[in-house]
């Protein structure tokens, strides 16, 4: 498998001005739980915002930012909600916007959270951290179906610890 298929860097077409434009359709639904999430967590000097992808990168990703936040430092980090603070302007878009840093863990270099975000804040500056530069596998596993869940809790854990000493 050549490199770039293998999850290595591989250039766009276009260069910095490039965008997409996205359609997200509006909605009146807001969740009163979410809301009070936020605003119970806004004081929080860390807001964590994380790749959701489904492949194995993205969840190992998913559960260290979980694991992080929920376990290790929960007092000092609250985990934004990515598809709420994406697609609408309420509490958890705020805990972005407001936060004192906001870190971005990564699943792999595509970086798709935080691309994603910026996109609704543009002027946010998130410290970006590619997990999995984080631990050693086999680079041509792709999904969460090809490594045992044991194995990906180790890694997410090593991650999250890795991820509280920058913190």
């Amino acid at each position: 498998m050549d490199d770039a298929r293998c999850c290595g860097k591989q250039e766009s077409a276009g260069g910095p001005a490039d965008y997409e434009t996205v359609k997200i359709e509006k909605t009146r639904n807001v969740c009163p739980m979410c809301e009070d999430y936020a605003k119970a967590q806004a004081a929080k000097p860390v807001v964590v915002m994380c790749c959701e992808g489904a492949c194995l990168r993205g969840e190992i990703a998913r559960q260290a930012a979980n694991l992080l936040c929920h376990s290790l430092a929960p007092d000092k980090t609250v985990r934004l909600c990515l598809g709420g603070a994406f697609t609408k302007d309420t509490g958890q878009r705020g805990l972005a916007r407001n936060g004192n840093r906001v870190v971005a863990l990564e699943g792999c270099f595509i970086e798709c959270a935080s691309r994603m975000m910026k996109g609704v804040i543009p002027e946010l500056k998130p410290d970006v951290i590619i997990a999995d530069t984080l631990y050693d596998f086999d680079r041509s596993l792709f999904g969460i179906d090809e490594m045992a869940e044991a194995q990906i809790k180790v890694h997410a854990e090593d991650v999250a610890r890795k991820v509280l000493k920058r913190l």
